[in-house]
C-alpha cells in the first residue's frame, strides 16, 4: 500500500515546494488547494508529478476537507499531514472588523484544527507526523497584524496541546514557523525596494529565506527518526526573531 502525505495549500509557494520535496522521497502527496490544480513547480520531474494527487478543497469548508481526506486515503496509508494553507492581510487594530478577524482565524487556525482532527482517525495506532506551518509573528508585536499574529500564536498552541494528547497514539505534531520567505506571491516586494533594504539589515542572516528553506526542513522531519521530538515550534527566520 502506498504511503501518502496530505499537504494543504499545495498549489503555489511554500506548499508546492513541500509537495515536490516529499514526492521526491517516494511518497504519494495529496495536494489540497482551492483550485484543485497540481503544484506550480516547473522543476518537478515526471516521476515526482506522478506521485501528486491533486484534490480540490477549501480549508475553511469542514465537510469539503473531510471528503478530501477520504479520497486521499482511499487505498493508501496516511503517514502525515502538512497544514500549510493560510491567509495574510493587514489592518490597523482600531479598524479591524470582526468579520475580517473571523476570516483570518478560520483560515489560519481553525483550518489547522480541522485538518488535524480529519487526520487523527487515519494516524491513530499507525502513528505519523503532523507539521503545522505557523509564523515567527506568533511571538512578535507587529503593527497592523493583530489578527495574523493571534492566528499564528494559536497554531503554536494547537501544536503543543495535540502533541501532548496524541503522543501515546504515536502521532508527532511539530510547528514550523517561517520568518520572511520569498515566494511567487511577494517576490517583487521582497527582492527590491524599501522592504528588501530593511530586511537585509534586520535579518542577521543578511537576506530573506526561500521556499526551499522551509521545504527542506519539512522533508527532513519526515525522513528522520523523530520518536521523541514533538510539540516544538521550530523557527526558520535567519535569527530575526531573536535579534536585539
Amino acid at each position: 500500500m502506498d504511503s501518502v502525505v496530505i499537504v494543504t495549500g499545495a498549489s503555489r509557494g511554500i506548499g508546492a515546494a513541500i509537495a515536490e520535496r516529499l514526492a521526491g522521497q517516494g511518497h504519494m502527496v495529496a495536494c489540497l488547494s482551492r483550485s484543485g490544480g497540481l503544484p506550480d513547480r516547473p522543476t518537478a520531474t515526471p516521476e515526482i508529478r506522478r506521485r501528486w494527487l491533486p484534490l480540490k478543497a477549501d480549508v475553511t469548508d469542514v465537510e469539503g476537507v473531510r471528503r478530501a481526506f477520504v479520497e486521499a486515503c482511499e487505498g493508501r496509508r496516511l503517514i502525515g499531514l502538512v497544514n500549510n494553507a493560510g491567509l495574510h492581510t493587514n489592518a490597523r487594530s482600531e479598524d479591524l472588523t470582526l468579520a475580517d478577524w473571523n476570516t483570518m482565524i478560520a483560515a489560519n487556525a481553525t483550518s489547522v484544527l480541522v485538518g488535524c482532527q480529519s487526520a487523527y482517525p487515519y494516524l491513530t495506532g499507525a502513528g505519523g507526523l503532523i507539521v503545522n506551518i505557523g509564523s515567527f509573528f506568533d511571538k512578535l508585536g507587529v503593527k497592523q497584524n493583530l489578527a495574523y499574529c493571534a492566528s499564528k500564536a494559536a497554531v503554536g498552541a494547537i501544536t503543543r496541546v495535540l502533541a501532548v494528547e496524541w503522543a501515546a497514539k504515536g502521532i508527532g505534531v511539530i510547528n514550523v514557523a517561517p520568518g520572511y520567505i520569498v515566494t511567487d506571491l511577494n517576490r517583487d516586494a521582497m527582492t527590491e525596494g524599501p522592504l528588501r533594504a530593511y530586511l537585509d539589515k534586520r535579518i542577521p542572516r543578511g537576506a530573506p529565506g526561500s521556499e526551499e528553506d522551509i521545504a527542506s526542513l519539512v522533508d527532513a522531519l519526515f525522513a528522520m527518526d523523530r520518536r521523541f521530538l514533538t510539540g516544538e515550534t521550530i523557527y526558520v527566520d535567519g535569527a530575526q526573531g531573536i535579534a536585539h
